[in-house]
């Protein structure tokens, strides 16, 4: 004899509903990554000369790292660039895409930083 128990329809997982693939979203931790970003200069995405890192060692200051996430860090230095209103290398612009991004993604970016800008220089 089968046995039904009604109530296990709720605690059977639902299908979620398909929602269309956004293409221009950014997770949380790559919109920290994107404002954190926003207190790092041009130069911190110049590596490190052997000279450079040995003073900071010595002066304890330390030196300036890339992410350890080759497309966290692909999507920092473009947002460098953003946050310093330079215009993107194609060679970044090609190291962001071939992280996995969207080209799509690089102009909210763009607007999103350009945006933020202006709200803070409103503020000001």
């Amino acid at each position: 004899m089968a046995y039904f128990d009604p109530h296990s329809a709720f605690l059977a997982p639902r299908r979620a509903a398909a929602r269309p693939v956004d293409h221009t979203a950014f997770s949380s931790l790559e919109w920290t990554v994107i404002l954190l970003a926003a207190g790092d200069t041009l130069r911190s995405l110049r590596t490190p000369s052997r000279l450079s890192r040995a003073l900071g060692t010595v002066l304890g200051r330390g030196t300036e790292s890339s992410l350890a996430d080759p497309r966290l860090e692909a999507l920092r230095r473009a947002a460098v660039f953003a946050w310093r209103k330079a215009s993107v290398p194609a060679a970044e612009v090609e190291r962001f895409l071939q992280a996995g991004f969207e080209p799509a993604q690089l102009n909210v970016l763009a607007t999103s930083v350009a945006a933020a800008t202006a709200n803070q220089g409103r503020r000001q």
